[in-house]
């Protein structure tokens, strides 16, 4: 398995070496110098499988991580949640998908999964994700789920 090129971001040389690479988590992390400029970068590099989400009516659609992200963001918005610990629930709701080892997954294992871990991280955001996710048709619906969240 032979190293492939990878050009320099910083004066486009399209030659550089691997310092050192670390396995971290589901990536691989390289360090790389260019032998032109002699600067440093660091590249992710990770294995991609293609999978689809299906919706609710039955379409498919290629699961996008900014999908995911901008939906956690609208629903986290004004909240004191650091973005750090977004990303977190981003990678952690990703892994969960890739874990089951499927091409395909259901948009409701998705949202049942951000659901559980916004409800840890902010009532706040669970109860604006929820009236997104569970489509709240009147003040009812949204409050019944209000009493869900207290119940625990």
């Amino acid at each position: 398995m032979g190293d492939f090129s990878v050009k320099c971001p910083l004066c486009g040389n399209g030659d550089t070496g691997v310092v050192d690479s670390r396995l971290t988590g589901d990536s691989v992390w390289r360090r790389r110098e260019c032998p032109k400029c002699s600067r440093r970068f660091t590249t992710y590099e990770r294995a991609e499988l293609e999978i689809f989400v299906v919706k609710k009516d039955g379409r498919r659609e290629p699961y996008k991580k900014e999908k995911l992200l901008s939906g956690i963001l609208k629903a986290t918005e004004k909240r004191p949640i650091a973005l750090e610990q977004i990303n977190k629930l981003v990678e952690s709701v990703e892994q969960q998908i890739r874990g089951r080892g499927k091409l395909e997954v259901p948009s409701t294992y998705i949202g049942d999964i951000v659901m559980r871990k916004l409800k840890r991280l902010d009532e706040v955001a669970y109860i604006r994700f929820a009236s997104v996710y569970r489509q709240f048709k009147d003040v009812a619906s949204f409050q019944t789920e209000l009493k869900r969240l207290k119940q625990g």
